[in-house]
Formats: structure tokens, sequence, C-alpha cells
């Protein structure tokens, strides 16, 4: 048996859905798979006692998870206030508009196109729905629109894709940058060393305890991939095909078209720095 406290971050075990810290819950959508993890968990963040909530990610287009939400959010005594969007891939983002019908709620996102209502999302915004304090990141690279939410109160930050519960995310090439990703790794490691953070509340996958252990292991990662790519091309695999089948053999061939994503992003990086 694996020990969990020796894994990457310190996965939490039990069950996903449920309480995860005093102001965050999550309710896990029913949308499992080899890019999902166990499915998309939708976070349900309020300050203890308020009657307003804030929902981020709604997830899929799901009726029966969406109403999950909603009579989760009812059931503590709230309504759901305000909906925040991580990033506009569908498995976070499809159900919002359908959420929001639900709810009556704002959607805020970073992109304009998948915002309903004024008010969109940008780096030093609070969001302060209920006496909540909930600070936005700007954490491009998975994707231009990746957003992080830092919560002060628990010590926590919610990273869509950007950080994963189980192994790490896909830089998805042309839309996410792979210079961008490792600065917004370095931004989170930032709030882990200055700002306590301590807790990782991810889009996918179990709440990981150590959160500073994490960002390393993402950062060390992507530094072996990396060089490991820039190897590959020395020797003579040109495409991002060959290097996939070269340095990604060991990976799970139905994960090869998403590893193909992140291997584009890397060999831009290192055209770009004049190293390939």
């Amino acid at each position: 048996m694996t020990n969990a406290a020796a894994l990457p971050g310190q996965p939490r075990g039990g069950v996903l859905s449920g309480p995860a810290t005093p102001r965050a819950v999550n309710v896990l959508a029913p949308n499992p798979s080899a890019m999902t993890l166990d499915g998309t968990n939708t976070w349900i963040v309020s300050e203890p006692g308020s009657g307003l909530a804030v929902v981020v990610d709604p997830g899929p287009l799901d009726e029966a998870h969406l109403a999950n939400v909603v009579d989760t959010v009812e059931r503590s005594g709230a309504r759901v206030a305000l909906t925040l969007l991580t990033h506009g891939h569908p498995d976070h983002a499809e159900g919002a508009t359908r959420f929001a019908e639900l709810t009556g709620s704002k959607v805020r996102a970073l992109d304009p196109a998948l915002r309903l209502g004024d008010e969109g999302l940008a780096a030093g915004d609070v969001i302060t729905t209920g006496g909540l304090e909930m600070r936005v990141v700007p954490t491009p690279g998975h994707t231009a629109d990746s957003l992080c939410f830092h919560l002060p109160a628990d010590r926590a930050v919610l990273t869509g894709d950007t950080i994963l519960g189980r192994g790490t995310t896909v830089v998805a090439h042309p839309d996410g940058r792979l210079g961008d990703y490792l600065d917004s790794l370095r931004r989170l490691r930032s709030l882990t060393v200055d700002d306590g953070v301590h807790t990782v509340l991810p889009g996918h996958g179990p709440v990981l305890e150590d959160a500073q252990g994490a960002v390393e292991f993402y950062l060390a990662h992507r530094a072996n991939r990396l060089a490991q790519v820039e190897t590959a091309v020395e020797n003579g695999y040109t495409t991002a095909s060959e290097v996939v089948a070269h340095v990604y053999a060991d990976v799970d061939r139905s994960l090869w078209p998403a590893a193909e994503l992140s291997v584009r992003a890397q060999l831009d990086y290192l055209k770009e720095h004049g190293l390939i």
C-alpha cells in the first residue's frame, strides 16, 4: 500500500465530496475520465454562518449535478449569490449558463465570453460576498484564462486545473504557454511561502495538504520533462508526435493526445529561448 503522506502534496484520503475546509465544500460532478480523474470538483465557498455562497466551477452541463449543487447550498441555509470560473474548459464551465438560470447568480470569469453580468475577474480582485474574502490570482499556462482563488482564512487556494489533486496537468497548446505556466507555479509557491497557504483545493482529484510540496513537485516535473524533450530533439525526434512516443512511452496511450499539447508548448518554449 502507498503511503499518501509520501505522495506529492500529501493528498487527503476518503470521499472527495463534502466539506474540505471551514469555508469550502466540494460537490463532485459525475464526469470521470482519464483527463478529469474522478470528475470535476465544484466548490461551494462561504463564510461560516453566512446566508450567501459562492460557487466555483459549476462543471459540465449535467442537470442532476447542477441541482445537487443548488440543493447542497440550500441545505446549509444559504443561497448562491455568485458563480466564478477558474477557466473556460467545458468540464468546468459548460454548466455555468444553466446554473445561473437555476440560481439567478452572475457569472464572473477572466474571459468576457464566459461572463454573465457586467463584472469580470482580474488580478488583485477580492471577492467579498457574504463576508467572504477570496482573492483572485492570475495563473495562465494551462489555458490563457486560468485563474486561482486564494482563501486566506482557510490558508487554502482553489487551483482549477493549474494544480491537480493527482498527477500533473496539461499545458493546453496553443492557448496554454509553458513560460506562463512556470511563472504561475512560482506565483503559487510565493503564496505558500509568504502567505502561509498549505491546502490545495483542486479542480480534479483529492485535496492536497502540502501546497508547497505540490508546487515544488510540479516545478521539478516540468523541468525534467523539458530536459527530456530537449534531449529527444537533439537525438533526432523532431515532431511533437515523435517526441511524445519517445518521452511518454511509459504513459497510457490514451493520454498521448493531451501529452502532445504539452510537448508542443515545450517545443515552443525551447525555441523561444534558443535552446533548440
